[in-house]
């Protein structure tokens, strides 16, 4: 339920209908992941009410009985399913782990994140499979209009603690090396939703990766990020990194300034890092923050297809923006300047046909890693 929204229907002759709040409920969908949302939600605001919360709303719509959300399938939920994360077995996982490593800071952090916020990559790190989180950085050189860890404004309401204390490379290595060695399909990925941007602690990342190539050639190492510089990704690159998630909302620097507000930094530097990804052989690929209505539009696409073929992209992961749109509509730029929305189904389907060689999905994949030898 939508606190505070007026329910917005549809009579059988296509008319809109706003319904008082004694005849029906503004509602919404949380989608699980690997369901990218098609549609917002239709209500009416009350003047003077509360943003919601942090989630990605997506529409719901009764026919014939039953409830329908307008969302897509767009990758495998296996290893994300709830099913996945049995709750008494992480919280025994999670005592032992910290048993065995008291002074780790990073296992401290990811428990209160497995524990309270059901963090998945938080939660693998006790399972010891798949993809698992190490957040590294407190400070950040953007200001999302909707970051999770940390809100400038006083009417919006993080839904994350940021981390608070910067791990030495020996609990980074403590953490990972294991992992690395001994998990199912492991991926070890700096850059977390309880963070700022990882990219700021890119010398003792950089020191981190060396140290567990010299102890292992398994698994994966990955960084979400926000590219924001090309040169110290490039020493990431040569200190052994195999994989690169650079988060966007759009292919355009107008949007994607409006969202972002970066400090420091360009849209040009976040492609400039894309490139050299590719010229280095790192599988990259981008974390396409997506709001129906924005990112579909005749502009955004153009935008998007060409930042894809700019800098050889691999893999576009879909992530359903998580915010209110009253609170994000009025802080991004003029939709009318950005053509006709294609809805997103069509915007899916276009990137399928124009981008055969790139892979559309929502998660980071455990590649097959290439043989690249760390610069000392």
């Amino acid at each position: 339920m939508m606190p505070d929204r007026l329910a917005v229907g549809q009579k059988r002759s296509g008319m809109r209908q706003v319904l008082p709040q004694s005849r029906g409920w503004a509602v919404a969908a949380l989608l699980p992941i690997g369901y990218t949302r098609t549609l917002l939600p239709a209500y009416e605001k009350v003047p003077d009410t509360e943003p919601l919360p942090f989630f990605g709303y997506s529409a719901v719509a009764g026919m014939n009985g039953k409830l329908y959300v307008a969302a897509v399938k767009t990758d495998e939920v296996r290893k994300w399913h709830p099913r996945a994360f049995n709750r008494q077995k992480l919280e025994r996982l999670v005592h032992e782990k910290q048993e065995k490593y008291p002074e780790n800071r990073i296992i401290g952090q990811h428990a209160h994140c497995a524990l309270d916020y059901s963090c998945p990559t938080a939660s693998n790190l006790f399972f010891e499979r798949w993809e698992m989180a190490i957040a590294v950085s407190p400070g950040c050189n953007a200001r999302c209009v909707g970051c999770i860890s940390k809100q400038e404004e006083e009417d919006l309401i993080s839904p994350q603690d940021r981390l608070d204390f910067i791990p030495s490379v020996d609990e980074i290595v403590e953490v990972a090396k294991g992992h690395l060695e001994s998990a199912e399909d492991a991926i070890v990925s700096f850059g977390q939703g309880c963070e700022g941007e990882p990219l700021l602690q890119w010398p003792r990342i950089g020191k981190a990766i060396k140290t567990l190539r010299q102890q292992t050639d398994r698994g994966v190492i990955n960084i979400n990020t926000n590219g924001s510089n090309p040169r110290w990704l490039q020493h990431l690159y040569d200190s052994g990194l195999d994989t690169l998630r650079v988060s966007t909302i759009s292919g355009h620097p107008e949007t994607y300034n409006a969202y972002y507000r970066p400090l420091g930094y360009t849209f040009d530097d976040v492609k400039e890092s894309l490139r050299r990804a590719s010229a280095e052989g790192v599988y990259s690929s981008i974390n396409l923050l997506s709001f129906p209505g924005l990112i579909d539009r005749e502009r955004e696409v153009e935008a998007l297809l060409s930042l894809a073929r700019d800098t050889n992209l691999r893999l576009i992961q879909l992530r359903n923006l998580n915010i209110d749109p009253e609170v994000f509509l009025p802080r991004m730029p003029d939709f009318e300047t950005m053509g006709k929305a294609l809805g997103m189904r069509k915007l899916i389907q276009i990137l399928k046909q124009e981008l055969p060689e790139v892979e559309i999905g929502n998660f980071t994949r455990p590649i097959q890693r290439q043989s690249r030898t760390a610069q000392v």
